[in-house]
């Protein structure tokens, strides 16, 4: 019995049955490659779903790690540690928002922002003001709050009743959204770019309603930058791309490099609603954490990772969008920076099977909407690789307007 069906006999003897795993198990990573049991190298256009920005193994996230957890690992928040506040201090600064609070991942981060606005919305509107406004194609994540306000039923279904007075409404719909904002709402919530939904963009018209209305109904506006902020989009926080700035924002997935780690940031006006012991967190926050946290900012600037994103998710739009205007299977590409996905007319699954075997990962969403949430060290080098095997996937080059069903076939016995 091999290595790797030693892990996966292991995992379906003891494990819930939640995850549709992919047949590869991997060892170790460097840079933008993981290797598995056998020795394969594989090109990561995944990320760990966008954990993974710097890439696997940087010398600097394993020092800082190394380091730390030689001296202390975890505290609580019952004590100080030299850490936490140097990160808050930090994301407070390149947010231009006022106080932080600290968690173990990106749905917690969802759960607090949601108790904030509440508690925020109580105070200047009493108990009324608790509705809540979302967007339908929406993911925020798989705990009942954020499941509340995740716009899809898939998600959804089977864990009825969830949180009441949730309103959704279609992206980028202004008269759905002012028909769904009132006095009684306490927040809007919204990704800027869906990811699990698809890589689909607002529209900074849509966000200025958006703003506009919270400011009318003194509601908060959340918006959740769990996958899309921190650096993806080649601007610290997505919204900074877009120039529509919220009261709060929720962060995970990058921050601490793979160390569990979420945060929201907040405007003082909302975060002033909330006393000592009306929240909290076990391990969020914890020195090793922050200090990874630290790192990773470190990195982002003084290697010039920003750039890296806008030049490279320049270049891989354009190889992408050259792709949909050759191949019949592809209908359009969307995203920006290092989140981008392409479109296809077909199941996307089969790509991802059959760039395993080429030595690519790839990541679907939405069934036809391959994702891409490279490694901010991607070079060009690397997108060329990706699309190389993507054209080999795609068969033979047809113009629009061919025989799609034909490319169909192609594909999926390739």
């Amino acid at each position: 019995m091999s290595r790797f069906e030693q892990i996966a006999d292991l995992e379906k003897c003891f494990l819930l049955p939640t995850y549709n795993r992919y047949p590869v198990a991997f060892e170790r990573g460097k840079g933008v490659f993981l290797f598995d049991f056998e020795g394969k190298k594989y090109l990561d256009f995944v990320a760990g779903l966008g954990v993974n920005a710097l890439g696997h193994a940087h010398p600097r996230i394993v020092k800082a790690i190394r380091g730390q957890a030689a001296r202390v690992i975890h505290l609580s928040n019952l004590y100080y540690n030299e850490y936490q506040g140097r990160l808050a201090e930090r994301l407070c600064q390149l947010s231009g928002l006022d106080r932080v609070f600290f968690s173990n991942s990106g749905t917690e981060a969802m759960e607090g922002a949601i108790k904030l606005a509440r508690l925020a919305g109580h105070k200047v509107g009493g108990d009324a003001k608790c509705g809540l406004v979302g967007l339908q194609g929406s993911y925020h994540g798989r705990t009942f709050g954020a499941m509340s306000l995740t716009g899809q039923d898939k998600y959804r279904k089977g864990f009825e009743p969830l949180l009441e007075d949730v309103t959704f409404v279609e992206r980028n719909n202004l008269e759905s959204l002012r028909a769904a904002v009132n006095a009684n709402t306490c927040a809007i919530v919204l990704e800027p770019i869906f990811g699990e939904g698809g890589i689909l963009e607002c529209s900074p018209e849509f966000l200025r309603e958006c703003r506009a209305l919270a400011d009318q109904h003194q509601a908060a506006l959340i918006f959740d930058e769990i996958q899309c902020g921190l650096g993806r989009t080649g601007t610290i926080f997505a919204f900074q791309s877009f120039g529509v700035t919220p009261d709060i924002v929720s962060i995970a997935k990058p921050i601490a490099a793979g160390v569990p780690l979420g945060a929201f940031i907040s405007r003082e006006r909302f975060a002033s609603a909330i006393s000592a012991g009306q929240h909290g967190t076990t391990f969020g926050g914890g020195p090793l954490a922050c200090r990874v946290g630290l790192e990773y900012f470190a990195i982002v600037e003084e290697e010039r990772l920003l750039e890296n994103v806008s030049r490279v998710g320049a270049y891989l739009k354009q190889q992408l969008d050259d792709l949909a205007a050759k191949y019949a299977a592809v209908r359009e590409t969307r995203g920006r920076g290092f989140i981008q996905g392409l479109v296809l007319d077909i199941p996307a699954r089969p790509f991802v099977e059959q760039g395993l075997a080429e030595g690519v990962l790839f990541n679907v969403t939405q069934d036809t909407v391959l994702r891409f949430l490279p490694p901010f060290l991607l070079e060009e080098k690397h997108v060329d690789k990706g699309v190389r095997v993507l054209k080999k996937l795609l068969g033979r080059k047809r113009k629009k307007g061919t025989d799609k069903t034909s490319s169909a076939v192609a594909v999926l016995s390739h």
